[in-house]
């Protein structure tokens, strides 16, 4: 059987670890801080994460002598980096500009998007924008590293504009695979760019509004300087599917189901726990939520007015006495994560709840690169235990939340942008994104990596300078700063750094 350890250390996730104490700058005081300061005819986009990898997502915009920071997201690492739950954007480039930070706007409540934001609160006490939904999960997780007391954070509806310092920010209601996602177009005098976020057109979201068209077109009559857009399935043809695909399918993978039923899924998709309710009523079975994340997703979707027309859930004391052909599991584990619950149902290793043969196990998500070994490992132990187990690959039980090339083109045509600054990716993506925007008109694309330092302007764009883009790396313990080593490695290379600041 293959295995899924790496070798390296592993930590609880969820732990709060120790903010990263940052050495004391040696900067004269009053001396300016060096590199680019925003003009009052020009936007300078800097993104710091989400545009050399998956996730990480965080960009910072600037004019007239501000700054705006739009999310603040983390990489799961998996076996990439042996002992690193997570990676971040290092923010000592926002640090050193605090005075001139004006706000941190949130598109939506994902990881990649917002999973930054309790670690690095001690370092970037502004003010934050989110939906009542991203707000909840933000609270909470403040609340948990101990940040809340001292956070301001502002809520909007999506939808919603208003003004942030010398920014007119108009976010508009987009559809993803989470509640109340927004794009979010910001106003200068100097023109206006679009920062989409992730989203995806779907007709029939199963939670909450659709796609807000109408504002998207009239936002591209307008006219927009440049668009900074979702680039995650921008080497994929065609166009994504709906939620409602995705219930369909499971309604039909349920059918015929002896034993207990099993679907691990990202908790963050309410639409999905939505859809897995209804697929069980369909088939007269109920659900039980097994995973703290799922908890935690419910809790918010519920205090946000979600899952009001879902069957009730029920608890794992119900769970315990009711027949196994009546039960579905809705676990977290899609990503073979060692902890989560579908790991320890696989290895026998949870209290109450068990996997048996005869039962079934659906994936409803797509295996993040990088998870496939530690996935292969969950898998091939359910195999064992005479479990079946159904994938995207053999049944249409999961939809993504990005837009394909089809989709990107029809953004393109509402929009209509001079400039394309593809986003949230790999380089391969971006360079799959920039070519079909060019094949779409704009005037120019621009393929970005993390620390570049774009000017936009009505005359022109061109990446005008580059800094580093540092990571911290979360280790569950502590945050230290990421040099692409193993963690072991990163302490030592720290520790000598540290001593020779000292000398």
């Amino acid at each position: 059987m293959r295995s899924g350890k790496s070798g390296g250390p592993r930590f609880q996730k969820n732990q709060n670890p120790k903010p990263y104490e940052r050495p004391k700058a040696t900067r004269p005081p009053g001396a300016p801080v060096p590199g680019p300061v925003p003009g009052n005819d020009e936007i300078l986009f800097i993104p710091l994460g989400g545009c050399s990898r998956i996730g990480m997502n965080m960009a910072l915009y600037g004019h007239a002598g501000k700054w705006l920071i739009v999310d603040a997201g983390v990489a799961f690492m998996g076996d990439e980096a042996p002992g690193v739950d997570s990676l971040m954007a290092d923010p000592s480039f926002i640090e050193e500009r605090m005075d001139e930070v004006v706000g941190l706007v949130v598109t939506h409540a994902h990881e990649d998007h917002i999973g930054a934001i309790h670690h690095l609160w001690p370092g970037l006490e502004c003010p934050i924008y989110a939906t009542p939904f991203a707000a909840h999960v933000i609270r909470e997780r403040l609340k948990e590293s101990g940040g809340l007391r001292h956070a301001r954070i502002r809520v909007f509806e999506p939808g919603a504009s208003f003004e942030i310092g010398p920014f007119g920010i108009e976010t508009i209601t987009v559809t993803h695979s989470i509640p109340e996602p927004v794009s979010v177009a910001i106003h200068t005098k100097a023109g206006t760019v679009l920062h989409t976020g992730d989203w995806k057109f779907d007709p029939h979201p199963l939670v909450g509004p659709t796609m807000d068209l109408d504002a998207l077109k009239r936002l591209g009559d307008r006219g927009v300087l440049a668009m900074m857009c979702d680039s995650t399935n921008a080497n994929v043809d065609g166009t994504t599917g709906s939620e409602a695909d995705a219930r369909a399918g499971l309604i039909e993978a349920f059918a015929g189901r002896k034993g207990a039923i099993a679907v691990t899924g990202f908790a963050s998709n309410v639409a999905r726990m939505q859809a897995v309710a209804e697929a069980a009523a369909a088939h007269d079975r109920k659900v039980v939520l097994v995973g703290r994340s799922m908890l935690r997703m419910e809790k918010a979707a519920r205090a946000s007015g979600y899952l009001e027309k879902a069957p009730e859930f029920i608890s794992i004391m119900e769970a315990s006495w009711t027949p196994r052909r009546n039960l579905v599991f809705l676990c977290t584990g899609s990503q073979g994560e060692e902890r989560a619950a579908l790991s320890r149902l696989a290895r026998d290793g949870h209290r109450e709840l068990w996997l048996e043969s005869g039962d079934t196990v659906i994936f409803s998500a797509r295996a993040i690169p990088g998870n496939e070994v530690v996935l292969a490992d969950v898998q091939d132990h359910l195999k064992a235990k005479g479990v079946t187990v159904v994938t995207p690959a053999d049944a249409p039980v999961h939809v993504s939340g990005h837009p394909k090339r089809d989709d990107l083109i029809r953004m393109y045509d509402l929009i209509r942008p001079r400039f394309a600054v593809p986003v949230h990716g790999t380089i391969e993506h971006l360079e799959a994104h920039a070519r079909l925007a060019r094949a779409c008109g704009v005037e120019r694309a621009l393929v970005p990596e993390d620390g570049d330092i774009l000017r936009i302007a009505r005359e022109g764009t061109a990446v005008i300078g580059h800094m580093e883009a540092k990571r911290l790396a979360n280790t569950g313990r502590e945050l230290i700063p990421w040099t692409g080593l193993p963690v072991a490695e990163d302490a030592e290379a720290l520790a000598e750094a540290m001593e020779s600041m000292a000398a």
